[in-house]
C-alpha cells in the first residue's frame, strides 16, 4: 500500500480555497448579514401638512425600510441621540430565536439606551413575511418613531402566487399634541383622554384640514381642497401601476389607536399572508387591520386605463372623528395629476361587528402549514378590564395593571436576582360569577409586576376575554400582541367563554399569527408552544391602553439562554451586579 502524501496548502491556495467555500456557503445558504447605523432624534416635520415635532431615524420620519431575506441577519448599531430619555426599538414579529436580548422591549428584555449611547442589536430573520418595527418605551410609537421590515423568501425560492411588482403601505395615525404630553394626560388624576386622532397617515403622509378628493370628499364636510405649495412631506403617496399586471401590496398597521379598514377603489384584492403566514387565498372589496397586525395582498390592474383610483383607509371601532386617508393608485396608461373620477371607497359602519366577525373568520391558514397540538399543558384566562387604582384610571388584566420593573426580567431571572420583581405569579384566572357586561362592581385593582413562568416546551392555552369598560355599554376592540412567538388563533366568540365553546375551537386549520384581536363583550382563543428561551411581551397593542398597564408577561427556559451582552444589562440590579463583578 503506497504510503499518503501530505497535502500542504501555500498561503493562495488556502485563499482560493476559503474563498471558494464561502461563495459556496453563501450559495448554499443565501443569507448575508445586513448592516444599519441608525441615530434615532427629534426633528421638525409635517406628516399632515402642519408643522410638528416628530422621532426620526437619521433624519428620515417614518425610519428606513429595511429589506432582508428570509435567513439573514440583521445588525443596527442604534445610537440614542435624544438629550433627556432612553429609547429601544422593538421588531414587531420577529421571534429572536436566540437573541432574546434583541427583542427590544424596555424592563422586559433590555434596558432602556441612554442618551449618547449606542446599543447592537443583531438578530436573525428566519421566516419571510412582511414585519415592521417601532419604539417601545413610554409612548414613543406615538412619536413617529416607526418603520417597515420586509423580509423576502430564500433566494431560489418563490412565493406560492404570482406577482408581477411589489408596494409597501405603512399605516397609523397621528395627533398634533406630543406623545410626552398624552402620557402626561393618560396618567393624571383624573385622567384626560387624549381624543381620536387628527388625521391618518399612510407612509407618513396624511392631510389635516383639507381634503384630497374634492368634490368627492367622503365625509361630506366642506372641507378646502389640499394645496401642497411644492410640500411634499404631506402631498398623498402614488402607487404607479402598469394596467394589465399583477401587484402585492403589503400593508403593515403601526397605529397607537385606531383599527382601520382599507380599500382600493373598484379593484378586488386576494389576503394572502398575514404576519409573515402565508393565508388560504380569498377574494375581498376591503379589509380591517388592527394595530400590530400585517398583510399581504394581491390585486389586477384590471380597471378603465384612462382613469387613476383612491387608495382609502378609514377608523374601524371607534367612532369616527378622523376623516380617511387617501393614496392614489396610478395607471401609467394616464396622467400622474388626474385625480379618481370616482369617489374614495367608503369605509365600512365603525360600529359593524358582524361585517368584522365575518372577515376575520375567513382568515385560515395556508394548506401544508403547521398544526397546533391537540392538547394543552396549560390554560391562562386573561380578562380585560378597565379599572381604578387610588383614583387613577388604568387597564388591568385579571384585576392587575402591569407596573414594569427597573431591572429587565431577563437578566434578574437569568441571574436569580429575586428582588428585582414580584415572585408570586399573577392570577391564572378570574371569579366565575364576574359579569361581563357590566361595569365592574368593584372597580378598584392593584399594581403588578410578577411573570407567568411556562415549562419550557409545552403548549399554552391563552383564553383573552372582553368585559366592559368603567362606563356602561363600553367594551372596546383590544388588538393583543405576542413577542417571541406565533400562536394559533383557534377562535373567536360571544360573551363569556366556556366548556360548551371547545368544540368551537378550530384544530385543522387555524392561522398562525402574532397580533390577535378581541371583539367587544367576547372571547378570543390562542394557543402556542413554549418553544423559545425568553422572556416576552403579552399586551394589547393600543399604545395608551398599554401604558396604563393592560399587558402580562411570559417567562420559559431563561435557563437556556445564552449570555446576555451587558449592555442589555447596564441598569437596575444586573447593573449593580456587572458593577461589582467587574470591580472584583
Amino acid at each position: 500500500m503506497a504510503p499518503r502524501r501530505k497535502v500542504t496548502l501555500t498561503p493562495i491556495c488556502l485563499l482560493v480555497y476559503l474563498w471558494c467555500f464561502g461563495v459556496f456557503m453563501t450559495l448554499a445558504w443565501g443569507s448575508k448579514a445586513r448592516h444599519f447605523k441608525w441615530e434615532v432624534d427629534y426633528m421638525y416635520a409635517a406628516p399632515d401638512c402642519l408643522e410638528n415635532v416628530v422621532m426620526g431615524i437619521n433624519g428620515q420620519f417614518p425610519g428606513p425600510t429595511i429589506k432582508a431575506r428570509a435567513g439573514d441577519t440583521v445588525v443596527v448599531h442604534l445610537t440614542n441621540k435624544l438629550h433627556t430619555e432612553g429609547v429601544v426599538i422593538h421588531w414587531h414579529g420577529i421571534r429572536q430565536l436566540g437573541t432574546p436580548w434583541a427583542d427590544g422591549t424596555a424592563s422586559i428584555s433590555q434596558c432602556a439606551i441612554n442618551p449618547g449611547e449606542t446599543f447592537v442589536y443583531r438578530f436573525k430573520v428566519d421566516k419571510a413575511g412582511t414585519y415592521f418595527y417601532h419604539g417601545h418605551y413610554g409612548m414613543q410609537r406615538s412619536a413617529g418613531l416607526y418603520g417597515l421590515l420586509i423580509v423576502d423568501i430564500e433566494e431560489g425560492k418563490k412565493e406560492s402566487f404570482h406577482y408581477d411588482g411589489e408596494f409597501n403601505l405603512l399605516l397609523s395615525d397621528w395627533w398634533h399634541k406630543g406623545a410626552h404630553e398624552q402620557e402626561v394626560d393618560l396618567s393624571t388624576n383624573p385622567m384626560r383622554w387624549i381624543g381620536e386622532p387628527q388625521s391618518l397617515l399612510i407612509n407618513g403622509r396624511g392631510q389635516y384640514n383639507c381634503t384630497l378628493a374634492g368634490a368627492h370628499n367622503s365625509n361630506g364636510s366642506s372641507l378646502p381642497v389640499c394645496k401642497f405649495r411644492g410640500n411634499e412631506q404631506c402631498a398623498p403617496n402614488i402607487l404607479h401601476v402598469e394596467p394589465n399586471k399583477t401587484y402585492r401590496l403589503r400593508v403593515a398597521s403601526a397605529t397607537a389607536l385606531a383599527s382601520l379598514n382599507l380599500a382600493i377603489g373598484n379593484h378586488k384584492m386576494v389576503m394572502v399572508e398575514a404576519d409573515g403566514n402565508y393565508l388560504q387565498p380569498f377574494s375581498v372589496n376591503d379589509f380591517d387591520i388592527y394595530s400590530g397586525e400585517t398583510y399581504s395582498v394581491i390585486f389586477r390592474t384590471d380597471q378603465n386605463l384612462s382613469n387613476n383610483y383612491w387608495i382609502s383607509v378609514g377608523v374601524r371601532g371607534r367612532e369616527p372623528k378622523t376623516p380617511q386617508g387617501l393614496a392614489i393608485l396610478h395607471y401609467k396608461s394616464t396622467t400622474t395629476s388626474k385625480l379618481p373620477n370616482l369617489p374614495p371607497p367608503k369605509t365600512p359602519q365603525w360600529n359593524d361587528y358582524t361585517r368584522s366577525k365575518s372577515f376575520t373568520n375567513k382568515i385560515l391558514a395556508f394548506s401544508g402549514s403547521p398544526r397546533p397540538p391537540t392538547n394543552y399543558s396549560r390554560r391562562i384566562f386573561l380578562l380585560n378590564t378597565q379599572n381604578r387604582i387610588n383614583g387613577y384610571t388604568k387597564w388591568a388584566i385579571n384585576n392587575v395593571s402591569l407596573n414594569l420593573p427597573s431591572t429587565p426580567y431577563l437578566g434578574s431571572i437569568k441571574h436569580g436576582l429575586t428582588s428585582a420583581f414580584d415572585q408570586k405569579s399573577p392570577p391564572e384566572t378570574f371569579v366565575n360569577t364576574y359579569d361581563i357586561t357590566m361595569p365592574p362592581s368593584n372597580p378598584n385593582a392593584t399594581y403588578g409586576n410578577g411573570v407567568y413562568k411556562l415549562e419550557f416546551g409545552k403548549t399554552i392555552d391563552v383564553i383573552l376575554q372582553n368585559a366592559n369598560a368603567l362606563n356602561a355599554n363600553v367594551s372596546e376592540i383590544h388588538p393583543w400582541h405576542l413577542h417571541g412567538h406565533d400562536f394559533w388563533v383557534l377562535g373567536y366568540g360571544e360573551g363569556k367563554f366556556s366548556k360548551k365553546d371547545e368544540k368551537k375551537l378550530n384544530l385543522q386549520n387555524p392561522p398562525l399569527r402574532n397580533t390577535a384581536v378581541i371583539f367587544p363583550y367576547g372571547w378570543t382563543a390562542l394557543r402556542f408552544v413554549t418553544d423559545n428561551p425568553g422572556v416576552w411581551a403579552f399586551h394589547c397593542h393600543i399604545e395608551p391602553h398599554l401604558h396604563m398597564g393592560m399587558g402580562v408577561v411570559f417567562a420559559s427556559g431563561v435557563h437556556l439562554v445564552g449570555k446576555i451582552p451587558d449592555e442589555a444589562l447596564s441598569c437596575g440590579l444586573t447593573g449593580k451586579l456587572l458593577r461589582s463583578n467587574n470591580h472584583n
